[in-house]
């Protein structure tokens, strides 16, 4: 007989997003995707970071501050590596993701053909950039849901 206590496809998928994400090396937040075609099988990964060839080093990691001063002008988010990194179409796929996309990943998402968003975590779920998401996801009908942790436990920023 086999063994009943394993992952579901869903778990073992965020559990490649999850992984995915302790690979950033952002002391605030660590976010991690996996892409996956309709066959179940792994299409690409990601997690946020700065662009090749940019040290981790010599950029800010900073929060505050003007804008070529801090994280935001530099860092990749884990969707866009995740679809830049794919060797093949991602189009008709579903992406995990650790943290409900932002405003730009979501426009990525949806040019890039993605049906599906499955997310761990939405903590900017009353910003203006979750606001534009989710009117864009609408508007072109991709699918979104939180996934729903049964006995598994989702660590999200294991120390």
């Amino acid at each position: 007989m086999k063994r009943s206590e394993y992952l579901s496809w869903e778990e073992y998928f965020m559990g490649v997003a999850s992984l995915s994400a302790q690979r950033s090396k952002d002391p605030n937040t660590q976010v991690g995707a996996c892409i996956v075609n309709d066959e179940k099988r792994i299409i690409s990964i990601g997690y946020n970071g700065f662009p090749r060839g940019a040290s981790d080093d010599t950029f800010p990691w900073e929060k505050e501050g003007g804008v070529v001063d801090t994280k935001y002008a530099y860092v990749v988010h884990a969707e866009a590596n995740a679809i830049l990194n794919a060797r093949t179409t991602v189009s008709g796929s579903t992406v995990y993701v650790t943290l409900f996309p932002c405003h730009e990943c979501t426009k990525l998402i949806i040019q890039s053909g993605i049906k599906e968003i499955v997310y761990a975590s939405n903590k900017y779920k009353n910003t203006e950039s979750h606001k534009a998401a989710l009117k864009m996801l609408d508007a072109a009908g991709v699918k979104y849901r939180q996934m729903e942790f049964g006995e598994i436990i989702y660590v999200k920023n294991p120390k």
